[in-house]
C-alpha cells in the first residue's frame, strides 16, 4: 500500500486529503497508469460520486489530463513565444550562484528540468519572469500563479472541461519530497473561477498572493514535514 494526496472543491475552496492506495511498482506508464486507476477506486469508495475525478499528468488516462500537464501546457510570452509552464518555470529559477536562465525558453520541457546548472548552482533563492521577483514564500506561488495564467489564456472549451470535475490527482507528485503539485494548481484555478476571483487574482503578482490565502481549507501540506525539492 503507498499513501497519494488528493485535492476535491468544497464550498468553492481547495480542501487536501489523503488516501491509501494499492501500489504497483514500475516506472513504465502502464504501471502508473494501474495506479491511477486504483487511486480513483479509493477515492470513490471514499467519497463516492459526489466528485468526478480528473488525473492531471502525462500519465492521465484522458485527453484533458494529458493537455494540463506542466510539460504539456503553454503560455505566451511578451515576446510572442509559446513555451510550457515547465519550461517557464525552470528558467525562471535564480540561485545563489546563477539564474535566471532564460535560454531554457527555447528547449523542451524535459531539456529544462534536467538542465545541470539546476543542480551545480547552490542553493534555490527565488524566481526572475520579466524582471518580476517572486520569493520562494508562500511556497508554491510561483508555480500556481505561472500555471493559472497560462491555463486561463487555453481554449475556453478546455476550462469548461476542467470545470467539471471537483478531483484532482498527479501520480507523478511525491508530497514527502515534491512541494509543486499540478493538480493542486488545477484546483485552485477552478476554486477561484468559482468563486469568481479568476480574473481579480491574476490581474497582479500582489492581488494574486492576497487572494490565494483563503483558497485552501485543512491544507494538510501545512502539517507535515517533507523536504522540499522545487526542481
Amino acid at each position: 500500500m503507498a499513501k497519494k494526496k488528493y485535492f476535491i472543491i468544497k464550498d468553492n475552496k481547495v480542501k487536501e486529503k489523503l488516501i491509501d492506495y494499492k501500489f504497483n511498482a514500475g516506472f513504465s506508464v502502464t504501471q502508473k497508469q494501474k495506479n491511477i486507476k486504483n487511486i480513483n477506486f479509493e477515492i470513490f469508495t471514499k467519497e463516492g460520486n459526489e466528485h468526478k475525478i480528473l488525473e492531471v499528468s502525462s500519465k492521465s488516462l484522458e485527453d484533458i489530463g494529458v493537455k494540463l500537464s506542466a510539460f504539456n501546457l503553454c503560455i505566451k510570452t511578451k515576446k510572442g513565444l509559446t513555451i510550457s509552464v515547465e519550461s517557464i518555470f525552470q528558467a525562471s529559477k535564480v540561485f545563489e550562484n546563477g539564474g535566471p536562465f532564460i535560454d531554457l525558453f527555447n528547449v523542451t520541457s524535459l531539456e529544462a528540468k534536467r538542465d545541470d546548472r539546476l543542480q551545480s548552482s547552490g542553493r534555490l533563492t527565488g524566481f526572475m519572469f520579466y524582471n518580476d521577483a517572486w520569493d520562494l514564500e508562500p511556497q508554491t506561488a510561483f508555480y500556481d500563479w505561472l500555471y493559472i495564467n497560462a491555463l486561463n489564456k487555453n481554449d475556453d472549451a478546455i476550462i469548461k472541461k476542467v470545470l467539471t470535475y471537483s478531483a484532482f490527482t498527479d501520480i507523478e507528485f511525491n508530497h514527502k519530497k515534491s512541494i509543486n503539485c499540478q493538480a493542486y494548481t488545477v484546483a485552485l484555478f477552478s476554486s477561484l473561477y468559482q468563486r469568481g476571483l479568476l480574473q481579480e487574482a491574476i490581474s497582479s503578482k500582489d492581488v494574486f498572493l492576497e487572494i490565494i490565502k483563503g483558497a485552501v481549507i485543512n491544507n494538510a501540506r501545512q502539517n507535515e514535514t517533507i523536504q522540499p525539492r522545487l526542481i
